[in-house]
């Protein structure tokens, strides 16, 4: 069996990101922090974890499914769990009513399209599941724990007038003009362990040690990302916590001894 070991991190400097990271995270001096990843095992290279922290709005975004991407390219479905939030902050997914795509075109070189997103409301706990297509944008003011495909396919529509590249054309052909289902929105409180069961990853949260259902939702290789406690290896060689991510070959590989709040991630 592949032997537990903590991932290695990558710090990504982002035009909207913080110069002062919540613990137990610190920026380089004057660097604005804006995404830490934890780099995909070649044994689970099909999702990757990554902290978001936000000072100022991301762009206005959509992804393409597989089916969607370029032979070279890779589809995008994601999911954000939100992890502390200032007041008023909020997260922009789906439309308030059905856009065509010259709508969300004429919006996009105008800067109206802010106007046509709806704006929902991001609290601690809170859930959000982004389908490909899901035309998307996140606030300041948020930490969040995004899961998602392993790809960096991604259409900027619209950037609040910063010098990065724009990508109207193929971001319309795979935007979605429609609300943001409701069923794809929740919280800790609401969904139980298993907060996200999607075509492409799993999402857990657990407090304390795993039980029965947990074991066999989370079969196979995982990632075990400590939100408060620590996760160890059964041999005690590797562990990790807060701020950290271990990738296992099973859940019966990590001690829970130490365990707080952690969430698993596997593949579909």
């Amino acid at each position: 069996m592949t032997a537990a070991r903590q991932l290695p991190t990558r710090m990504v400097a982002k035009v909207w990101g913080r110069e002062h990271l919540p613990a137990p995270f610190a920026a380089p001096p004057g660097e604005r922090i804006g995404e830490i990843w934890f780099e995909p095992p070649p044994e689970l290279p099909q999702v990757l974890v990554k902290y978001l922290f936000t000072s100022e709005k991301l762009s206005v975004q959509v992804h393409p499914s597989d089916a969607e991407a370029q032979p070279d390219e890779g589809g995008k479905e994601e999911c954000w769990l939100v992890l502390d939030a200032e007041p008023d902050a909020r997260l922009a997914i789906g439309f308030e009513r059905a856009v065509t795509p010259e709508e969300i075109e004429a919006a996009a070189r105008d800067g109206t399209i802010e106007r046509l997103l709806t704006w929902h409301p991001a609290s601690a706990g809170d859930l959000f599941y982004l389908p490909a297509g899901t035309v998307h944008a996140i606030g300041p003011g948020l930490s969040l724990v995004e899961v998602q495909q392993n790809s960096d396919t991604t259409f900027r529509l619209y950037d609040y007038g910063r010098p990065r590249e724009l990508h109207l054309e193929r971001g319309l052909a795979v935007a979605q003009g429609v609300p943001y289902a409701a069923e794809h929105r929740g919280s800790v409180a609401t969904r139980g362990q298993v907060l996200v069961d999607g075509p492409h990853f799993r999402l857990g949260r657990v407090e304390g040690k795993p039980d029965a259902a947990t074991h066999a939702a989370f079969s196979g290789a995982l990632l075990a990302l400590p939100l408060a406690g620590e996760v160890a290896s059964q041999d005690g060689a590797a562990r990790a916590g807060a701020g950290e991510c271990l990738f296992a070959g099973s859940l019966d590989s990590l001690d829970f001894s130490g365990a707080e709040v952690t969430l698993l991630v596997r593949a579909a």
